[in-house]
């Protein structure tokens, strides 16, 4: 089997897995409890925050929440950052930011999204031309999880506090963390990240925040997380995302290196004939975003999942939706014929050049097949 559909989850690196075990089958306390067992658990927890933190922020600037998910992560940024006049988003964003924007929309604040360039990267004049004196929350992906495309946060931010200091900047970091070499600056307030997707397991996420932001809880209860984020932690959870994290981030350059040359070299054995590429070339080696024009993308999946090959369509999130046609590609301004056949695939430092060249043969023979037999 080749797995190519990392974007939507990664193989739980087994190393991380045995090393938190631990807390698993010896540790398992509760980190709130008094005694002096919990209270170890709870030194174990700080000592994670601090190691994820190390990962993207060099200053003690940042603190962070864990989560279940990335999704509550980008949750709390919007509902409890967002709570005035008007927020600014794209329309590139995941469903967790788009959907609840949607959703403040109905709660009285007012939501703009600003529109995409052809590569799904947001268009930055006119997201900058939507932020006034009464905006209090802008958010931009990083890198977007349908075409890879990479928005400079960090440009974009700066921008935005010239133009309203006061108005809050949040990112969904979950294509970025762990794959694209980056650093929180001091204009980016919340950025969000989730461990499943860098090796770690199912079940966490994290809210980097400002230390000195004052953020309302998004769950309530007995106010764990600096009463922030109400609910017994997940330390086995916890723990495995800091040990995938740390690795990842003592390669992230070398990585970063390695997938390139595979996001190359499939693109470069594609038929053109047969593919159009969406994804742009400065994009996220992690992501190669293609289509073939005129046939359906969950058709060509299910037949490269019969030929050992995994991959996906699209955003795995926007899957429950039944959409025909995913929102992001159209905005990008792609046709409905050539967003009917969109796949996404995406890579793990796992992936080795003979993956790569089979999946290009198997796809390249699925699509071809598909063609002929409509001729």
């Amino acid at each position: 089997m080749i797995y190519l559909d990392n974007a939507a989850t990664t193989k739980p690196d087994e190393e991380c897995i045995k090393r938190a075990e631990e807390f698993l089958h010896n540790s398992y306390f509760n980190p709130s409890a008094l005694y002096a067992e919990g209270y170890n658990i709870q030194l174990s927890l700080r000592r994670a925050k601090t190691g994820i933190l190390s990962t993207i922020s060099m200053s003690d600037d940042f603190d962070l929440i864990f989560t279940s998910c990335g999704t509550e992560a980008d949750n709390q940024a919007i509902f409890c950052g967002g709570k005035r006049g008007n927020i600014v988003t794209t329309y590139g964003e995941h469903s967790a930011v788009f959907a609840a924007a949607k959703e403040l929309s109905t709660r009285g604040v007012e939501v703009r999204f600003a529109p995409l360039n052809s590569d799904g990267s947001a268009d930055i004049e006119k997201l900058i031309e939507l932020v006034d004196d009464k905006t209090s929350l802008v958010s931009v992906i990083h890198v977007n999880n349908e075409t890879g495309a990479i928005n400079d946060i960090a440009s974009i931010a700066a921008c935005i506090k010239r133009k309203n200091p006061r108005t809050l900047f949040h990112s969904d970091g979950v294509q970025a963390y762990g794959k694209i070499p980056f650093m929180l600056t001091k204009d980016i307030d919340l950025y969000s990240v989730s461990a499943h997707k860098i090796g770690g397991v199912k079940g966490c996420g994290a809210l980097f925040k400002k230390r000195n932001l004052a953020l309302k809880p998004y769950i309530y209860g007995g106010g764990q997380e600096q009463g922030l984020r109400s609910g017994t932690e997940n330390v086995f959870g916890i723990k495995n995302f800091e040990f995938a994290a740390v690795k990842k981030y003592c390669k992230i350059e070398e990585n970063h290196k390695k997938i390139r040359l595979l996001n190359d070299l499939l693109w470069e054995r594609l038929d053109k004939s047969l593919f159009t590429r969406i994804s742009p070339e400065n994009n996220s080696p992690y992501i190669l975003t293609v289509g073939a024009d005129g046939l359906r993308g969950e058709t060509i999946m299910h037949e490269a999942d019969d030929a050992g090959l995994i991959l996906g369509t699209g955003s795995a999130c926007s899957s429950n939706e039944k959409k025909r046609r995913s929102r992001v590609i159209l905005a990008c301004g792609i046709s409905e014929s050539l967003a009917d056949g969109i796949l996404r695939i995406s890579f793990s430092s796992e992936n080795t050049v003979e993956e790569t060249e089979s999946a290009a043969e198997i796809l390249n023979r699925i699509v071809k097949n598909r063609k002929e037999k409509m001729a």
